[in-house]
C-alpha cells in the first residue's frame, strides 16, 4: 500500500494512495523530543489492506520547557516535573494537549470519518494524552493504542465520558523499559480494568521502542478494528 505525503505546519498526513477518500483515521502522537515523523516509516510496516488502510496523522507537539531535562525546550505534550511514583502531573499541559488533540478528531469527523471509525495512538508522552484524550471524547473512538506510556491523571478517571465505556484499548509495554517501567503500564492498565475498562496488554523483551513482533501486533489490532468487519 502507497500513501501520499503532506507536510502541514502543525503535523504530517499519510493519505492512502487509492481511489476515493479513507473512511478511517489514526491519529499518532509521538513521544518527548520527536516530533510528528518519528513514526512515518512504521506504516509501511503494518502492510495494511489497501481497502481499508486509514488516514494516518501525526501531530506536532508544541515547544516547551521540560523540568526534568533541566528546562530545555522541546517538542513536549506536557511538562514533566519527575518520573517517581506520586511525583506531580503538569495538569494544565495535559489537559490543553487533550484539548488539542479533540481538535485533530474534530477535523477527521469534519471531513467525513465518523469518531467509531478513529484511532488514537501515541508511544510514551503521546500514549498518555492518546489515553487521556480518548476516555474523555464525547463518542466512542475505535479505539485507543497506547505504547510504553502510562494513564495521566488516574485520580481523574471519573471525568471519562459515559460513551468511552466500551472503548476498546491495546497497551504494549516493553519488560525492560528504562524511563517508562513496566510497572507504570501495569498499574494503569490495572486502574483501567477496575473502572471497568477491556484492556488488552502486551509485553515484550525491549526496552524504551518498538520492535518487529509489536509492529505484528499493532497491524492485527488496527485491521481488527478498522477492517470491514468493525
Amino acid at each position: 500500500m502507497s500513501y501520499r505525503l503532506e507536510e502541514r505546519d502543525d503535523c504530517v498526513v499519510l493519505t492512502p494512495a487509492r481511489a476515493g477518500d479513507p473512511d478511517a483515521a489514526v491519529i499518532w502522537l509521538h513521544g518527548l523530543g520527536a516530533d510528528g515523523r518519528d513514526f512515518l516509516p512504521i506504516v509501511p510496516e503494518l502492510r495494511l489492506p489497501a481497502a481499508t488502510a486509514p488516514r494516518f496523522v501525526f501531530p506536532h507537539a508544541p515547544v516547551r520547557a521540560v523540568t526534568i531535562n533541566s528546562g530545555m525546550r522541546m517538542r513536549a505534550w506536557y511538562d514533566i516535573l519527575g518520573l517517581a511514583a506520586g511525583a506531580v502531573e503538569d495538569e494544565t499541559g495535559i489537559r490543553t494537549s487533550g484539548t488539542l488533540v479533540e481538535q485533530y478528531i474534530g477535523r477527521e469527523r469534519g471531513a467525513g470519518i465518523a469518531a467509531h471509525r478513529i484511532v488514537l495512538a501515541g508511544f510514551s508522552q503521546g500514549g498518555a494524552i492518546a489515553l487521556h484524550a480518548g476516555l474523555r471524547h464525547e463518542a466512542a473512538l475505535a479505539g485507543v493504542l497506547a505504547l510504553s506510556t502510562y494513564l495521566p491523571l488516574q485520580q481523574k478517571l471519573a471525568e471519562a465520558a459515559s460513551a468511552s465505556k466500551g472503548l476498546a484499548i491495546l497497551m504494549c509495554h516493553g519488560r525492560h523499559d528504562p524511563i517508562v517501567p513496566i510497572d507504570l503500564g501495569e498499574r494503569s492498565r490495572d486502574v483501567l480494568r477496575a473502572a471497568g475498562y477491556t484492556v488488552g496488554w502486551k509485553e515484550y523483551p525491549m526496552q524504551h521502542q518498538v520492535c518487529a513482533e509489536e509492529i505484528a501486533d499493532i497491524a492485527s489490532w488496527l485491521r481488527t478494528r478498522l477492517g470491514p468487519a468493525a
